[in-house]
């Protein structure tokens, strides 16, 4: 099997355990591949302020938060390109869904930070923003780089949100999710994904798809799993990932991805 040209990967749930930290054989592996002069991209739906782990762990490769929103470089805490939505699809976009999922709260994240409605959890935003707002139009201001949307009470899946999501914002956004348990999606500016941003990474570089091998475990892993020559969903992955990747890893657990990595390179 020849050698790639990138490795992009995503991280939680696919080289970082939810309940846990990048192993070394993680960092080792991804070393050796730099070392072999194989670029690495770190693709997340993390927003920068979420990529400390990734800045200790390693001193190499780039980061892509907001599944595609933002090229970021780690190291040096500074953007260096982005693709926001803009208020006037922030607002079409929140009005279509307050219409279409009743349960649906909001959050935003934008060049600010971490802006809520009162009633939306944050579950990992503890801290930020406590008081929250009583609608999130008093944050649309400015672009946003993500537009998080949870169900109260779970009323509904993250599935089942995605369904209606995709419907309701065609022509105005990109929705996506990376929890099946969280009654919550993602929504990016139109066009933009994890595989978009990627391939015009690749292009730049001068590589093909078929150069790049790509790990991710949720729905908002798809595009990049699809585009890339070599994929791996994880075992653990969503079965819509499962489907998209034409390869599968082991439990995340077990550094699967980090083995199959390893191998191919």
């Amino acid at each position: 099997m020849t050698r790639p040209k990138i490795i992009a990967t995503d991280l939680d749930g696919t080289i970082i355990p939810f309940d846990g930290h990048i192993s070394k054989r993680t960092i080792d592996v991804f070393t050796k591949a730099n070392d072999l002069g194989i670029h690495i991209f770190f693709i997340t739906g993390r927003p920068p302020r979420w990529m400390n782990e990734v800045r200790e762990a390693f001193s190499f490769g780039t980061g892509v938060c907001g599944n595609g929103a933002v090229i970021y470089d780690f190291h040096k805490n500074e953007i260096l390109e982005e693709w926001l939505i803009s208020v006037e699809d922030l607002t079409k976009a929140t009005y279509a869904l307050r219409s279409s999922m009743p349960s649906a709260v909001f959050a935003v994240e934008n060049h600010d930070g971490f802006h809520r409605e009162k009633k939306y959890l944050a579950r990992w935003d503890l801290g930020i923003d406590d008081a929250g707002s009583a609608q999130i139009e008093e944050h649309f201001d400015q672009p946003a780089m993500k537009f998080l949307v949870r169900s109260l009470n779970h009323e509904l899946s993250s599935d089942e949100m995605l369904e209606i999501a995709q419907k309701e914002l065609k022509g105005i956004a990109t929705a996506t999710h990376s929890n099946s348990s969280e009654s919550l999606l993602e929504i990016s500016a139109i066009g933009v994904s994890k595989g978009e941003t990627l391939a015009k990474l690749a292009q730049r570089l001068n590589v093909s798809a078929a150069d790049v091998i790509t790990f991710g475990d949720n729905p908002n892993d798809i595009s990049m799993l699809e585009w890339s020559g070599r994929s791996y969903a994880m075992a653990t992955a969503h079965p819509a990932a499962q489907a998209a990747a034409s390869r599968r890893a082991n439990h995340f657990a077990l550094a699967g991805s980090r083995q199959r990595a390893e191998s191919d390179s």
